[in-house]
């Protein structure tokens, strides 16, 4: 991709090659096969630059294909002309990561006039919404998905916290899906445990107590018991539409994907309009996403060294991707996220989330984000994460889409310095010693 990329996301999946490329960055040709046409943008003096801009706005516009085939090797490190970089930039992100950018660049001694001469030369180049020219499958609506008239079990996986009163809500969400053959697994963790809480509910329920609070141990041993030939990945705390596992065996069918990443969006408000519309997947969340139990077998269950941390789920989705595994992301198969304020991750857990601390002397980010980025992208990389991300995870948990406060935390940054760096130095360390140890991956028989 774009070299400046790496400022503000070293560590996305599409960074890394994966075993198979489903063309997730198209040539021309490619497109024009598919039926597509994107004209590049000339404005680029090179024509690598031209090439891999049209491949990028095909991946954020939504192309997939289905079957695995060469795109273009935007993996291959090219030196593209610097004014090329600052383009693509400006077109892509909000005009303070220019800036961000080219001041990385400054102190990091790279040639001020070069760097000032490309910004500048730049200034004009207006932000481009991919969301607005995505592409459309209108065939998924009326697609017959042979998949379904097969109905395959699937075993359905919620972890659970103290959360009874929410987990109540999930399972009437689950006994109102209009497909039918599926089983529910949960593990309770609850420090009151209910057996009578699961008499009664009109599904093919299992559960038992587990009493170590533990997140990742929990969804190993839930998926090691199930019968299903897919496991849908879900949560405690949600409420889902009456078509979401319909929806997401759909999905699989009909792109002929691996895994069916669904969306998430917070209660009372809708989903992202960047989200809403078929495209490779960027994220794997376990909250909702489906996948075939198999695959378990191929690239083993969930580290647990993200134990009582952060990014478990981010890893196993890496390592799918990586694997050669095709992760498309799914807007039908949605659902909303109630936000408990009890109970769940953060009870067993020392931080609000990865890069907020509960105490002052706690690591930031937890050790577990540093041990994924470096063991995957390499210590620059994970440098190169940290410094745009210190700053802002000052602002409370509560408040943090706050645009005036993200400002307002670099401000602060000056002053809190000292503290920062103590506490990132911690994580650093702990994160070291993650890395010495190794991952605690379990494979199914």
């Amino acid at each position: 991709m774009f070299k400046f990329f790496k400022y503000i996301h070293p560590t996305w999946y599409y960074n890394l090659k994966p075993k198979l490329d489903y063309a997730y960055f198209p040539t021309v040709e490619i497109l024009v096969k598919q039926g597509y046409d994107i004209e590049k943008d000339i404005e680029y003096n090179s024509i690598d630059a031209q090439n891999r801009d049209l491949a990028w706005r095909a991946f954020q516009q939504g192309f997939i294909i289905n079957t695995a085939e060469q795109g273009l090797d935007v993996w291959q490190e090219i030196k593209l002309p610097i004014e090329d970089e600052y383009r693509f930039f400006r077109k892509n992100f909000h005009k303070l990561w220019a800036v961000y950018v080219l001041f990385f660049r400054l102190i990091t001694l790279h040639n001020p006039f070069k760097e000032l001469s490309a910004f500048w030369k730049t200034r004009n180049v207006q932000r481009q919404s991919h969301v607005l020219n995505h592409f459309e499958y209108p065939g998924y609506n009326n697609f017959k998905s042979k998949l379904i008239e097969k109905q395959p079990l699937i075993s359905v996986v919620i972890p659970t916290l103290n959360r009874y009163d929410y987990l109540k809500d999930v399972f009437k969400d689950l006994e109102q899906q209009t497909y039918k053959n599926f089983e529910v697994i949960v593990v309770d963790q609850t420090d009151d445990f209910q057996e009578d809480f699961y008499k009664g509910w009109n599904l093919d329920l299992k559960f038992w107590f587990q009493e170590e609070k533990a997140l990742w141990k929990a969804r190993n041993e839930a998926i090691k018991s199930a019968k299903g030939e897919f496991i849908l990945m879900s949560e405690d705390d949600i409420r889902i539409p009456e078509t979401l596992i319909e929806n997401h065996i759909k999905t699989i069918d009909f792109f002929n994907a691996d895994v069916s990443c669904g969306v998430f969006f917070p209660q009372g408000s809708t989903i992202p309009k960047e989200r809403n519309y078929f495209k490779y997947a960027e994220q794997f969340a376990t909250g909702n996403a489906m996948l075939r139990r198999d695959i378990f077998k191929k690239v083993g269950l969930y580290d647990r060294q993200f134990e009582k941390q952060r990014g478990g789920d981010g890893e196993f989705g890496l390592r799918l991707y990586q694997n050669g595994y095709k992760l498309v992301s799914n807007p039908i198969a949605y659902c909303i996220d109630v936000k408990a304020p009890e109970g769940g991750l953060r009870v067993a857990g020392g931080s609000w989330d990865a890069w907020r601390p509960k105490k002052w002397n706690a690591p930031r980010p937890v050790p577990s984000v540093l041990y994924l980025a470096r063991k995957y992208f390499g210590n620059k990389k994970a440098v190169l994460m940290v410094i745009p991300s210190v700053a802002p995870s000052l602002i409370p948990y509560q408040f943090k889409r706050n645009k005036i406060l993200k400002l307002m935390s670099l401000l602060l940054l000056p002053l809190l310095l000292p503290l920062l760096i103590f506490q990132v130095t911690k994580s650093w360390r702990l994160a070291s010693e993650k890395l010495k140890q190794g991952a605690m991956i379990a494979y199914l028989n």
